[in-house]
C-alpha cells in the first residue's frame, strides 16, 4: 500500500477553488492559478448561492429570485475569468445551491479534485465558539487535501514546509504525503513534534519514533525537530516563524479529541489562526 502511495499519490490535475468573489477568495484563486500553471492542472471555480432562508427550502430552479442570483453569479464568474492570472488556463465553473461547507466537499468528490484551494479570514471569539468558520467545517469534512490561504502571494514559492506530526502509527500515511508534496514543490520539509507540559514526551521517546518513520519512509530533503511550547498550535506557529516557513502542513482526523496531538482539533485551529498558508491532509480511516 505504501509503495503504491509513494508512486501514485501526487496528482495535481484538478484544483477546486470555492469563491464568494471576495478579495480573500481572489487571493486563493491567484495561488491556485500558480499551481495549475506549474502542474498543468485544470481549475474548477465554484460558487455557492447564499440564498435567503425562504428560498433555500423550496424547489429552486424556476423561482425568479433564484434565477436572479444565478445570473449575478454568472456575471461575476465572467469578470473573474478575465483576470490576467487565469490566462491560457483551462477553467470550469459551477454554481451550487447547498450550504457552503457541504457543497465544497461534495464538489471536490464529484469533480475528483486533487486539492481544494480556498481563502479564509478566520474566525475568533464568540463567532468561532458558536458557529466556527466554513474553513473549519471544510477542513474537518474534506477527504481532499485543503490549502487555506490568508493573504495575497504575488508568487507562491514554496521552499520550506513545516509538517507537524505526532509520529503515531496512524499518521504515517500523511507523513509520506507531506514528503511527496515537498518533493514536488522542490521544498525542504521540516517534520515537527511539539512537546507541551500537559502531554510531555521525553526526547529519547520522540527521537526513536521519528527515526522509525524516517527509516521506513526514506524522505529526501528534510529535517527532524522537537519544539517545546505551551500548546501544540502555538508551537507550530512559533517554530514556523523561526524558520520562516512558506507553508504549514498538518493531518486532520475529521473529529475532535482522538489523541493528544489532535485534541481541540489543532488542524482546524491552525486553518483559522495561522498567517501562513496551511495544507491539511485527512488521516485515512482504518
Amino acid at each position: 500500500y505504501f509503495v503504491y502511495l509513494r508512486k501514485n499519490l501526487f496528482n495535481m490535475k484538478k484544483i477546486l477553488v470555492p469563491t464568494d468573489f471576495s478579495k480573500l477568495s481572489e487571493y486563493a484563486l491567484e495561488v491556485a492559478a500558480n499551481l495549475a500553471r506549474n502542474f498543468n492542472a485544470e481549475l474548477f471555480l465554484m460558487h455557492s448561492l447564499d440564498l435567503p432562508m425562504h428560498l433555500a427550502t423550496q424547489e429552486q430552479h424556476e423561482i425568479p429570485e433564484v434565477l436572479f442570483y444565478m445570473k449575478m453569479a454568472q456575471k461575476k464568474f465572467k469578470e473573474l475569468k478575465d483576470k490576467p492570472c487565469l490566462k491560457n488556463l483551462k477553467i470550469h465553473e459551477t454554481i451550487e445551491d447547498s450550504s457552503t461547507a457541504s457543497a465544497v466537499c461534495e464538489a471536490a468528490l464529484k469533480h475528483q479534485a486533487d486539492m481544494i484551494v480556498m481563502g479564509s479570514g478566520g474566525a475568533s471569539g464568540i463567532k468561532e465558539l458558536i458557529i466556527g468558520s466554513n474553513t473549519e467545517k471544510i477542513v474537518r469534512s474534506s477527504q481532499t487535501p485543503v490549502l487555506v490561504v490568508k493573504k495575497q502571494h504575488p508568487s507562491f514559492d514554496i521552499n520550506h514546509i513545516v509538517f507537524a506530526c505526532d509520529f503515531s502509527p496512524e499518521s504515517y500515511a500523511t507523513f509520506i504525503k507531506a514528503g511527496i508534496y515537498a518533493k514536488k514543490f522542490g521544498a525542504k520539509v521540516h517534520y515537527l513534534f511539539v512537546n507541551t507540559p500537559g502531554a510531555f514526551h521525553t526526547t529519547e521517546d520522540i527521537t526513536s519514533k521519528m527515526s522509525a518513520f524516517v527509516e521506513k519512509a526514506k524522505p529526501d530533503n528534510f529535517s527532524l525537530n522537537i519544539y517545546n511550547d505551551t500548546t501544540v498550535e502555538r508551537g507550530i506557529m512559533n517554530f514556523s516563524k523561526s524558520i520562516e516557513a512558506d507553508l504549514i502542513g498538518i493531518s486532520t482526523h475529521g473529529r475532535k479529541g482522538l489523541a493528544h496531538f489532535f485534541n481541540g482539533s489543532i488542524s482546524e485551529d491552525l486553518a483559522n489562526h495561522a498567517l501562513r498558508p496551511v495544507l491539511t491532509f485527512k488521516i485515512p480511516t482504518p
